[in-house]
């Protein structure tokens, strides 16, 4: 289990028992300084009271246990409208939702496909685009984020 699994286990009963959705965990590096993303998510949406509730408790928790042996930056925030599909539960969830993919090697020429979520497995995710149904090897995929409605 790596330290972001270990982190996630820490606090994802706390966030939910306060009624929220832990979305996604993620460390990153940013100019030098470490930076723990903390993404949550429930049904009437996340405002700056959620997440100013959220990042108390998880750092608390965090204080207590120490899982991260480094210095960093707690951020708690919704995953936005053009959130990123991280996983096959993410997946899931927005079938039949608009997604802007993004490619790490071109595929038949592309390297960026849009379409209606319709479908995924283990080695691929499909997409209706203009009609046709494309299949897009998860090996090529950057990222999958939903298309926000304005």
């Amino acid at each position: 289990m790596n330290n972001i699994d270990k982190i996630t286990e820490l606090i994802k009963s706390s966030v939910n028992e306060n009624g929220y959705e832990l979305y996604h965990v993620e460390m990153v590096k940013e100019d030098g300084d470490n930076y723990l993303r903390v993404y949550i998510d429930n049904q009437e949406g996340i405002s700056l009271d959620d997440c100013v509730k959220v990042s108390k408790q998880v750092s608390s928790l965090l204080d207590e246990e120490d899982p991260i042996p480094f210095s960093y930056y707690l951020e708690v925030s919704s995953p936005g409208i053009e959130r990123e599909l991280y996983n096959d539960k993410h997946l899931e969830k927005y079938m039949g939702y608009d997604v802007n993919i993004k490619l790490n090697k071109l595929l038949n020429g592309k390297k960026k496909y849009e379409g209606i979520l319709i479908g995924f497995s283990n080695d691929t995710v499909r997409i209706n685009s203009e009609g046709n149904d494309i299949d897009v090897p998860r090996t090529k995929i950057s990222s999958i984020n939903l298309k926000g409605e304005y």
